[in-house]
């Protein structure tokens, strides 16, 4: 064999092992398509290709939702002081709690001899379903009977980044995919225009879980949130630069899908799809973005029923655009509003974050019920925990609390005005119907049509999945 037969060869096993190497791993294709092929079923898997990543992919079974708007309350609302009326908590104003309920418990911040804070706001009982509220919420109380109202929820951590992550992620660790980007990985999307998994960040600053939040974790990249601003060009660097036409933008494109190509026939390495599609996408979204972004288009009324200003980043406009986005087919759309951590200034606090939330919150679940669209849209709200019964901050603050707080719901198959779950008399720990964050992740999931058991990716040598080892169906959330 000459020298030029060598080359030859090496080249040859050069190119065969690093087929076989990403052929074994766990990549969007190959063995990793085939995988997802089987666990989607051959029809749906068929089309999962590297050019369509984002394919739509029926579940397992017929799901109850199709979408999801996350409305993540970043900080922790204090269930005590919007949901979660306690008489007995109210009596105990300024005493210390009973030595039995500190047992073993585990704060962020205040120290143990801390008395207990009765209720700042009045609460009363609205809607046929009988639900009670904080008066902080006028506009919910107008929708309570199409919302289900869980107050037994807890988690494993008391500190916001961890706990952000681990409602977000199902773990406390950095690394792990998001339940946005486990949906899109799952179900695809509808949309060829625009991403399928889409964030916005509305609070007085960014989450503590910062990407991690939406963050594809080990699944390739095409599958994570993309954050949107809440005006002008949803990304930046959007619009051509000046001296750049359309011809010329569309060659130079093409030119480099050819190269992208070219190498992923060779390598299969999944994160150049991803390369490819995000060219793709944002071309395309040069068109869609601004029809998307022009609020001027909707009805007086609506904007009044949100509260929505055309040309303003804020809350109220997030939610109008998530019902704009999932109309145009995005799977998944997750507005992150950090602004609840109230150590100090309770009354205050709550009173500005109600009065920034309240109506739009509402008004996106009346207008995805007037539109048709609820039945098949999860619509979430909550945050990463609870607040303390325990004062801290003189007599207007609550500290984190993980082992009682409340969520709600509406739509994709939830059943509507229901209250589910209690916790006891101080709103301390959760004793009746409890729901931890693992239980919600495996019944969001069943809502989508999955076996969360089954939706499971390999990584490392293990096959990981939403839920980790745990996680029970919540079936008196169900419709």
């Amino acid at each position: 064999m000459n020298r030029l037969d060598h080359r030859a060869h090496f080249e040859n096993a050069f190119r065969q092992q690093i087929t076989r190497r990403w052929f074994f791993r766990d990549c969007g294709v190959g063995l990793g398509a085939a995988a997802l092929a089987s666990l989607l079923g051959n029809e749906a898997g068929a089309s999962v290709t590297a050019a369509t990543p984002l394919a739509p992919r029926a579940p397992h079974f017929a799901p109850k939702a199709k979408r999801v708007i996350f409305l993540f309350q970043g900080g922790a609302p204090s269930h005590l002081d919007l949901f979660d009326y306690k008489p007995e908590l109210a009596k105990w104003n300024g005493k210390l709690p009973p030595d039995e309920l500190l047992k073993g418990y585990r704060s962020a911040f205040i120290s143990p001899n801390a008395t207990l804070l009765g209720p700042k706001f009045k609460f009363a009982r609205h809607g046929q379903c009988g639900a009670e509220l904080s008066e902080l919420l006028p506009h919910l109380a107008k929708i309570v009977d199409d919302i289900a109202i869980v107050k037994s929820v807890q988690t494993d951590a008391f500190n916001h980044a961890p706990a952000q992550i681990f409602m977000n992620t199902g773990a406390q660790q950095f690394g792990r995919p998001s339940f946005g980007a486990w949906t899109t990985y799952g179900l695809g999307c509808e949309s060829q225009d625009l991403p399928a998994y889409v964030v916005f960040s509305t609070g007085q600053k960014g989450s503590s879980g910062g990407s991690a939040n939406y963050g594809c974790g080990f699944l390739p990249s095409i599958y994570q949130g993309v954050p949107f601003r809440g005006k002008g060009d949803p990304v930046l660097f959007l619009s051509n630069p000046a001296g750049v036409d359309a011809a010329m933008q569309r060659d130079t494109l093409d030119s480099v899908r050819a190269l992208n190509e070219q190498r992923l026939g060779v390598v299969g390495d999944p994160e150049i799809a991803t390369r490819i599609a995000s060219f793709e996408m944002a071309y395309r979204m040069q068109t869609s973005a601004p029809e998307l972004m022009d609020l001027s288009q909707e009805k007086p009324e609506t904007l009044a029923m949100y509260g929505a200003v055309p040309g303003k980043s804020g809350y109220a406009n997030s939610c109008l655009l998530a019902r704009r986005l999932i109309e145009r087919g995005v799977r998944f759309v997750q507005i992150f509003h950090e602004a609840w951590d109230h150590h100090g200034g309770l009354v205050g606090g709550l009173k500005e974050q109600c009065g920034a939330t309240d109506r739009a919150s509402a008004a996106l679940v009346a207008d995805l019920k007037q539109r048709g669209l609820l039945d098949e849209t999860l619509v979430i709200w909550g945050g990463e925990f609870g607040r303390t019964p325990m004062v801290q901050g003189g007599n207007d603050g609550r500290d984190h609390h993980p082992n009682a707080f409340t969520m709600w719901f509406a739509g994709g198959g939830v059943k509507p005005g229901l209250t589910l779950g209690a916790s006891d008399e101080f709103g301390f720990n959760a004793v009746t119907d409890k729901v931890h964050v693992h239980d919600l992740h495996a019944t969001l999931m069943h809502l989508l049509g999955f076996d969360h058991t089954k939706l499971v990716h390999r990584f490392q040598g293990r096959d990981f999945r939403l839920t980790d080892v745990s996680g029970e169906v919540v079936t008196k959330l169900l419709a």
